[in-house]
């Protein structure tokens, strides 16, 4: 018995070959240094009194890229949210999914080895238990029990590219996971940033309603002597009311911005509240890492995703290919069978098994070409969406690099505009005050200063929101975290 067990073994060494199929080669990454043809992002002018910011080109995006805006509660508060999240624990729980259908498929490269126990009833033909014709057939008991081993030798690679298939698959949830970490720190940063901006321009609208009050009470003081109109007063009024009605949507985009964060961190808006976020507690980021387009498509989750999905479609079609080919099962068993339970264990009841056999797929009606084909068909639908996502992650950053040089020249715009507008609402409200000019052009001042307050608030916001942006765009630097 031992020589057949060794004979089997050494032909089933002797039919493994290399797996068929298509063996997965990486897309090539772009070349080129630039995200855009002028690539205008090497510095960044000031904008109002905010600080340059320089992009620095080939440079390494920090794990925390948040610390960035060197804001120890943005910091609490975005570990807070990788570690509460449901999302991000939904991405963990999929990817120990995945891995163990790695671990289940890897089993196929082994023999099943399984114990198996029979008891059967039987009447069985006479001339078997050596009785005479014609005599009635009698009822007796078998006993069995033994193990039974099978293998099916994988001489064509058909579960190499199972199990190759499977450990793509739990790539592309490795990178999801990744992808999911990446877009709560991003939006927490964002929300954090968010919150800022708006209780800056709530601060801003305060400062306005405030301007609001000194024209009225310097309208109310000339009517109170004589020197102004009825009409001033209700102007003046006016513009203090419709003032006033600014803070609502502000305030309401506020709370909304801090429920959005409380869920991130995943917590109930009832449960949690965010610390009160002011634009000044964050410093603009005076450096802006910046990693080459070859470079990117070897970080951004969302990338490193579609091409583990590229390569488990590669290895579909390795799977169908090998589904092709014949296979050959192997099978054992030793058993001890007897037709009673107290001679089942004596040595004359052993019973041996070893088969072999070969299975060939002759004809199926071209279904197992058409299975094939349409694996291809599957593999270059992937390609292409491999390639739509480096396209879309290349636009991306250039559209951002572009919104940070814009960004600047806007907040600086917009400060010299404040500049100008607070001095011309100084200038008519001084005019007003002895008798120089009338109400109309002073509340036309302080509707242009208003406008000018709130555009340079939102324009410094914009310059934080885009930077951060950036961090995200260029994959957030998990890749250097421990």
């Amino acid at each position: 018995m031992r020589a057949h067990l060794a004979a089997l073994a050494a032909s089933s060494l002797l039919l493994y070959g290399c797996a068929v199929g298509p063996d997965f080669v990486a897309p090539t990454a772009p070349e080129g240094k630039a995200y855009t043809r002028a690539m205008e992002t090497s510095s960044v002018t000031p904008g109002g009194e905010e600080p340059a910011q320089r992009v620095v080109e080939n440079s390494s995006i920090p794990a925390d890229w948040w610390q960035l805006f060197r804001s120890a509660e943005l910091d609490n508060v975005v570990r807070e949210a990788v570690a509460g999240n449901p999302s991000v624990a939904a991405a963990a729980a999929t990817l120990a999914q995945a891995q163990q259908a790695v671990l289940q498929a890897r089993g196929g490269f082994y023999p099943q080895a399984d114990f198996a126990a029979v008891a059967e009833r039987q009447r069985g033909p006479a001339f078997a238990l050596g009785l005479q014709p014609g005599r009635s057939l009698p009822v007796f008991s078998l006993y069995s029990l033994g193990p039974v081993v099978s293998f099916a030798p994988d001489v064509f690679g058909l579960n190499a590219r199972r199990v190759e298939q499977q450990s793509a698959l739990a790539e592309l949830q490795r990178y999801q996971l990744v992808a999911a970490r990446l877009a709560v720190t991003g939006n927490a940063v964002m929300q954090a940033l968010s919150i800022g901006s708006l209780r800056r321009q709530i601060g801003a609208i305060q400062e306005i309603l405030a301007e609001d009050q000194r024209n009225l009470s310097l309208v109310r003081d000339k009517f109170a002597v004589g020197r102004g109109a009825r009409a001033d007063v209700l102007t003046a009024q006016t513009q203090l009311a419709n003032d006033r009605a600014l803070l609502p949507p502000v305030g309401q985009q506020l709370a909304a911005a801090e429920d959005a964060l409380a869920i991130l961190v995943g917590k109930t808006p009832a449960q949690w509240s965010p610390p009160a976020f002011d634009l000044g507690d964050f410093s603009l980021p005076p450096e802006l890492p910046l990693s080459l387009p070859s470079d990117l498509v070897r970080q951004r989750p969302d990338i490193l995703a579609a091409q583990a999905e590229l390569h488990a479609s590669s290895a579909v079609i390795g799977i169908a290919t090998a589904q092709m080919y014949p296979s050959f099962p192997l099978s054992a068993s030793i058993d001890t069978a007897a037709l009673s339970t107290t001679s089942l264990f004596d040595q004359s009841s052993v019973v041996w098994t070893l088969s072999g056999g070969l299975t060939a797929p002759i004809f199926h009606g071209g279904a197992l070409r058409a299975q094939r084909q349409e694996a291809v068909e599957a593999f270059r639908a992937s390609l292409a969406s491999y390639r739509q996502t480096v396209l879309q992650a290349l636009g991306q950053v250039a559209d951002i690099l572009r919104a940070l040089d814009h960004d600047a020249e806007l907040a600086d715009a917009e400060h010299h505009a404040l500049d100008s507008a607070h001095e011309a609402l100084e200038l008519q409200r001084a005019g007003y005050t002895v008798g120089k000019t009338d109400v109309l052009r002073l509340i036309d001042a302080k509707r242009s200063y208003q406008q000018a307050r709130l555009g340079y608030t939102r324009a410094q916001a914009q310059r934080y929101l885009d930077s951060a942006a950036l961090m995200v765009a260029m994959g957030g630097g998990w890749w250097s975290a421990p």
